[in-house]
């Protein structure tokens, strides 16, 4: 177990330190090549952040675990949203701008909205069982390319945050970036493990873990990236990775993941789901509510604390 610890510990430094590189590399690309720091956020950090889940949900499609896999994503973008997002208003309240209220976040509650409709057959009463087939999947994955084309071809320069920063060479900004994803993947896969290995040890369940341990270990990357991020007053990189990662966990990896193996969603629940679609109402409530136009700290600490009751009802229906 003491081996087990040090491992975790390793992998939380790699991941803090990762995080640290990932931002300052993209934020001077950002401001190099003239793309928004929000659409950097939901493209090149959004989906380096997202690899710690794609390897675990793509492990448990191909062992025939759907548990492993939708359980992960679902519980990531929970944790993502409420958690993270939560933490990081709290941390710098975040703006909120016209292109994110018309086209990001809309999309965001919209890929939530066709994960329900298409894994969600039974329950809503066109199909035989919930989960998602191979075709759900290639429709996923065809909604991820076109989502990522337009994320380029619609971006504005007004996006972008301001930034005192030091100025990196563009081979500097590259390493960082190469750098910090690769501490987040390997710091990520070591957290998992060995958190994983914990679990068993003290005999917890299959989907428990899935949606607490792997999930907020898979996270980890977002965690680190948006905490630092908020603390250098990048709101707008904070954001697009959270959004970002939300929308690869499901179009992406969950498309993926039902390619390789038909995913069964027969363990989820009414409240899971309905977590999962609050999260992603949440942020649109945050821009309408008083109409302040921003993510503040009252909103971070709502959000944290329907992440903690949620977290206490998965505790109480071990």
């Amino acid at each position: 177990m003491t081996v087990q610890i040090l491992l975790l510990l390793a992998g939380l430094a790699l991941i803090v330190y990762g995080a640290d590189f990932l931002v300052d590399g993209a934020s001077s690309v950002a401001r190099k090549v003239g793309i928004s720091e929000f659409v950097i956020g939901l493209t090149i950090v959004g989906m380096g952040t997202s690899a710690p889940e794609m390897v675990v949900s793509f492990i448990g499609a191909i062992q025939g675990k759907a548990d492993v896999a939708v359980g992960n994503i679902v519980g990531s973008n929970i944790f993502n949203t409420l958690l993270i997002l939560g933490l990081s208003a709290m941390i710098l309240p975040m703006s909120i701008s016209r292109s994110n209220i018309r086209r990001d976040i809309p999309i965001n509650i919209g890929v939530v909205l066709l994960l329900i409709l298409l894994g969600m057959k039974a329950t809503i009463g066109y199909g035989a069982e919930n989960g998602l087939t191979r075709l759900d999947g290639g429709i996923l994955l065809a909604a991820f390319i076109i989502y990522i084309w337009s994320c380029f071809k619609f971006d504005k320069k007004e996006d972008s945050e301001g930034s005192s920063d030091k100025e990196i060479g563009t081979a500097k900004a590259i390493l960082l970036i190469i750098g910090g994803l690769a501490g987040l993947i390997i710091g990520g896969r070591l957290f998992v493990d060995s958190a994983t290995t914990l679990a068993t040890m003290l005999g917890v369940s299959e989907k428990f873990v899935a949606i607490t341990i792997l999930a907020g270990g898979t996270s980890l990357p977002e965690l680190a990236t948006c905490v630092v991020a908020a603390a250098k007053k990048k709101g707008q990189l904070a954001l697009g990775n959270i959004i970002g990662s939300n929308i690869f966990n499901i179009l992406l990896i969950l498309g993926g993941s039902a390619l390789i193996n038909p995913l069964s969603f027969a363990d989820l629940d009414y409240v899971d789901i309905g977590v999962l679609l609050l999260s992603s109402l949440m942020i649109l409530g945050s821009y309408f509510f008083f109409r302040k136009k921003v993510i503040d700290r009252g909103d971070g600490a709502i959000m944290f604390l329907i992440w903690g009751a949620y977290m206490a009802y998965l505790f109480i229906n071990l």
